[in-house]
């Protein structure tokens, strides 16, 4: 098998990013202008609409930083892990088919949450999956393939999506069916692209059925904490991931809500951030690609110092054109930095543990996400001046590249 050939096992495994990708980027485009929309109906101020939107995103992470961990150490046991994946990837899709029911915004946002939950409580599981499908030479471009094809496959049903959004009075339709159509597709296209996986997939890392599995999953996941504890490499990586990734997915989950709470063109908004989906494809294969001649710790100090960067340009963000190029620049490194931050994690932790260890992993990146839009929505509430609330991003990079560089001289 050549190199850069991919087996139907691990082209299987990218399907499920180019399926959840589709609700990533409801989630950071249409659904906030949505829930905008809701919002102003009811009368809610833009700096509450904000605060109010983060929260929710912060509730949807608290709750899968709490079962995460438990979670994932039953995944681990045989045979265990694609039943756990399929409960909650269709919990996500089912949420986000019914999205467009809710006509309040306070019931909009709870269905948010459940949809949320069951999103990222699948991505314990898939990126668990990782030891399973590929070999451990080929962890840096599996990875980054599930990133990149996951970003250019979200666009089919994003764009047809976008028309009758957009358009939907020159089609003759209420924005409400408009919305329901653009819900109902994108959980189609989820679940469509996730079926071969289900059928595919086979736990190959495991531990033995013990005679109480969930009971010992509990013990285990104790004894996982304190060998992370002990493991010095693994634990400061995972400070640095959670400074990091705070940004990164503060910036994803936000994007769209400080534009429109900026006042931006809504349409302008969708378009510049479907920008940000095609140019992250190829430069989440470059950086595939760059991960051969490169250490992959040099590439993940690459990508934070750029977003570092882009955190600080966002603050001054008030024009539609500065907008398009934050698009451009997050692009550019997003799926890279994802990317290799889960192939560099999958390849220091024990295989059998893949479930345990990315449970952890999780906490530490959907918390972080958890911390993110919360200082964001406080400080914004606090000062009034929305630009203030972004500027926190900036400090958790800084906090994170100093950290992950302690952590890259451990696991040389």
């Amino acid at each position: 098998m050549r190199e850069d050939k991919m087996t139907k096992l691990e082209k299987y495994w990218i399907l499920y990013d180019v399926g959840n990708s589709a609700f990533t980027m409801l989630v950071s485009t249409i659904i906030p202008i949505y829930f905008n929309y809701l919002a102003g109906n009811a009368g809610i101020s833009e700096v509450d609409y904000l605060a109010y939107w983060g929260y929710a995103a912060s509730v949807a992470t608290i709750i899968v930083a709490l079962i995460g961990p438990v979670l994932g150490s039953i995944a681990d046991t045989q045979n265990y892990k694609k039943p756990l994946f399929t409960i909650s990837m269709m919990v996500g899709v089912l949420g986000c088919a019914v999205l467009s029911l809710p006509t309040s915004w306070i019931v909009f946002l709870a269905v948010f949450v459940i949809a949320k939950v069951g999103y990222n409580s699948s991505l314990i599981f898939y990126d668990s999956m990782l030891v399973d499908v590929t070999t451990a030479d080929r962890l840096d471009m599996v990875s980054s393939n599930g990133y990149a094809w996951g970003y250019i496959g979200s666009c089919v049903p994003f764009v047809i999506s976008l028309v009758f959004v957009l358009m939907y009075d020159k089609i003759g339709i209420s924005m409400g069916t408009a919305m329901t159509i653009a819900f109902v597709l994108n959980a189609v296209w989820w679940l469509a692209v996730t079926i071969p996986l289900l059928k595919k997939y086979e736990q190959k890392n495991y531990i033995q059925m013990p005679k109480h599995p969930i009971r010992n999953s509990f013990r285990r996941l104790g004894a996982t904490l304190r060998d992370i504890s002990g493991q010095k490499n693994i634990f400061m990586y995972l400070l640095a991931f959670f400074c990091f990734i705070d940004g990164v997915y503060t910036i994803i989950e936000m994007a769209t809500a400080y534009g429109s709470a900026l006042g931006l063109d809504s349409s302008g908004l969708l378009l510049a951030l479907l920008v940000t989906q095609l140019v992250a494809f190829p430069c989440a294969l470059i950086f595939s690609k760059l991960s051969k001649k490169y250490p992959t710790d040099l590439l993940i100090k690459v990508c934070i110092l750029a977003y570092t960067g882009i955190a600080l340009f966002a603050i001054q963000l008030d024009k539609q054109w500065e907008f398009w190029l934050l698009a451009v620049l997050v692009g550019m490194f997003q799926g890279a930095i994802q990317a290799l931050s889960r192939s560099y994690f999958a390849r220091i932790i024990p295989p059998e543990k893949s479930g345990e260890y990315f449970g952890i992993y999780d906490i530490c990146g959907k918390g972080a996400s958890f911390v993110g839009t919360m200082l964001v929505g406080f400080v914004a509430q606090l000062t009034g001046m929305m630009n203030i609330g972004v500027g926190v991003i900036s400090v958790m990079f800084i906090i994170g590249f100093f950290l992950f560089c302690k952590a890259a001289k451990m696991n040389r």
